[in-house]
């Protein structure tokens, strides 16, 4: 089993070097991965849990982070699609996929936030349309030469995205989400699975859907991963155990405190024990 750490940049820490210090700490623990987390506004849940406080931003904290260490694989957990432009994020992801030496790992959604789709101008209702053309133009656009696409949200003919991410074909998507849409993205789109707060039964269940439908579509052994999101103090040998059987490869573990003290313990409590 591997094991990720969740950088809580999304919990009000006010200095984000110290948010990345957290990135660093936990590869030097041995964690396989490190994470973060993605909003753009501070609406909804989160705008109850930080009021004014600080989310700082994804893709910058990772690049900046992609630069302090040189092992650890940098991951998005997840990047809320329908508030992004396909374009510009393969640019960005390509970029940082070069940067970080092949690094990257690309975890996206659909969001869950209505009144931050409200804020953005973006439809909620028709968010898990938008995101399935988002990941097929991702894809044509980090394929060798020119791209076209004619969809619904996305029409282009003859484009050239340059550079082209450093993984070949691409670096990873894992697709998150834990009901039955997410699943036939992952089966359809994705490279794995990253499931929120599930259960070993919940993994188990919902992985023998995903795996027959990659199968139906041809893609069986493109879903090689399923990185399962928990709270690292829930963990323990056990845990593992039961979700290493129910078919996880990888636990990703945050911890919920903005007290950076204390989350660089717990980093070194896990690592004690588990690594």
């Amino acid at each position: 089993m591997k094991f990720g750490f969740v950088l809580p940049n999304h919990l009000g820490i006010e200095d984000p070097a110290d948010v990345v210090s957290l990135g660093i700490h936990a590869e030097n623990a041995g964690f396989d991965s490190v994470w973060v987390n993605h909003h753009v506004i501070n609406a909804g849940y989160v705008r109850d849990r930080l009021g004014d406080r600080p989310y700082h931003d994804a893709l910058v904290l990772l690049t900046w982070l992609a630069s302090k260490t040189h092992r650890v694989r940098l991951g998005t957990s997840v990047l809320v699609l329908p508030y992004l432009h396909p374009m510009v994020l393969a640019r960005e992801l390509a970029t940082l996929d070069h940067l970080s030496d092949g690094r990257l790992v690309v975890g996206v959604g659909v969001g869950s936030l209505p009144d931050e789709s409200a804020a953005l101008g973006v439809p909620y209702k028709t968010r898990g349309a938008y995101s399935n053309e988002f990941l097929e133009v991702l894809k044509r656009l980090w394929a060798e030469g020119e791209a076209s696409f004619d969809g619904d949200h996305f029409e282009f003919e003859d484009v050239i995205s340059s550079p082209k991410p450093l993984q070949h074909p691409h670096p990873p998507i894992m697709v998150g989400g834990n009901h039955r849409a997410a699943l036939r993205r992952a089966a359809r789109y994705g490279d794995g699975w990253h499931p929120l707060m599930l259960n070993p039964e919940g993994v188990r269940g919902r992985l023998d859907s995903l795996r027959a439908e990659a199968l139906r579509l041809g893609r069986a052994e493109r879903i090689r991963e399923v990185q399962v999101r928990l709270d690292m103090a829930n963990v323990t040998p056990g845990t593992v155990a039961d979700y290493d059987a129910a078919g996880a490869t990888e636990l990703v573990l945050g911890v919920a405190t903005r007290d950076v003290q204390k989350a660089r313990a717990e980093i070194d409590r896990f690592s004690e024990a588990m690594l």
